[in-house]
């Protein structure tokens, strides 16, 4: 195998995009159908079929399996692509939204991030993890003590760098009961909370922008996600910080004897080291990040996000693609 440490530069991410726009296209079709599970399956296929086509040597360091509680082709441990080219570590998530998909909500999208092989944090059997997201204003200010400070004190921080009333902040926080107290105080400061059922990587996208249409992400999420996001921050430009936060006895257990600090606060260098990553997003449902899908005959749309840290570029593409009238929904890549 040649060359398989070494990434090439050339914009590698351009190709992973094909694959997010595979699993959007894919799971579309099953937007406002109730079939979550169909959608997610639909989703991975499509989206392993296009990685495994793709001359990387790429192993996935986080799948989803112990979340969704069934092993897929894209589960922890899997190999993507030929074999050959360079050695890297890849995290997807084909559907961050099931229940968006399935229930016709705004904001899915499908999701891939890349990166040198070695270079991602590797948590398991760790499924749930805190994570505070701020944008790029503010990641200078950013430090450990916000997870642990009051929300009030966080926010007047976030408020004071970026020059704007508390007020006039908005922060992503999934709807969940875990996070009660912490929507309870957010609104408490006057600060405006974007609720979301499913979706926190494209919600830590939206903080780590810095264009205002969300100024934080706060909450605790799953650590694919997690690790998905600290990819997108560190292109972007923006501030994480993240701790394993088990939601089970069992999971506390598995962390602790796999010998993982549960008190340990990480940053995104943590989490993803260097800056030779690559991270793609194509819209799956209309959303504030991306449009979704639209199928037009033999034809569909697609919206998709591709950031570059190493040279911090950022393309939205509008990509038409051409849908094979002999095949479910199968399109030219």
């Amino acid at each position: 195998m040649a060359n398989a440490e070494a990434m090439p530069k050339r914009n590698l991410g351009l190709d992973f995009v094909r694959a997010t726009e595979a699993a959007a296209l894919a799971a579309g079709r099953f937007m406002g159908m109730g079939r979550p599970e169909e959608a997610d399956r639909a989703a991975t296929e499509a989206m392993y079929a296009v990685l495994n086509a793709l001359e990387v040597n790429g192993s996935v360091i986080v799948g989803e399996e112990q979340k969704l509680g069934a092993p897929s082709a894209l589960s922890t441990g899997s190999a993507v692509g030929s074999g050959e080219g360079p050695a890297v570590d890849v995290v997807v998530d084909p559907i961050d939204g099931r229940r968006l998909v399935a229930q016709g909500r705004p904001g899915a999208i499908s999701v891939v991030a890349v990166a040198p092989k070695g270079s991602m944090w590797r948590p398991r059997p760790a499924i749930y993890m805190e994570k505070l997201v701020v944008g790029p204003d503010v990641a200078p200010a950013l430090v450990p003590e916000c997870l642990d400070a009051p929300v009030a004190w966080t926010l007047a921080l976030i408020a004071r760098v970026t020059q704007k009333s508390v007020r006039d902040l908005v922060v992503f926080v999934l709807d969940r009961r875990r996070h009660r107290n912490l929507i309870w105080e957010i609104r408490a400061t006057g600060a405006r909370v974007m609720l979301r059922i499913d979706g926190d990587i494209a919600g830590a996208v939206m903080a780590a922008l810095g264009d205002g249409k969300v100024d934080a992400l706060m909450g605790i999420g799953g650590v694919a996600e997690g690790l998905i996001a600290a990819c997108a921050v560190k292109a972007l430009g923006g501030g994480m910080l993240g701790r394993l936060a088990p939601q089970s006895e069992a999971e506390l257990r598995a962390v602790e004897a796999a010998g993982l600090d549960v008190k340990r606060i990480v940053r995104c260098d943590d989490m993803v080291k260097g800056c030779d990553i690559f991270f793609a997003a194509t819209g799956i449902t209309d959303g504030p990040l991306l449009d979704g899908v639209v199928y037009r005959g033999t034809w569909a749309e697609t919206h998709s996000l591709l950031v570059r840290c190493e040279t911090r570029t950022r393309r939205f593409m509008h990509t038409l693609h051409w849908l094979d009238p002999g095949g479910e929904g199968a399109f030219s890549a």
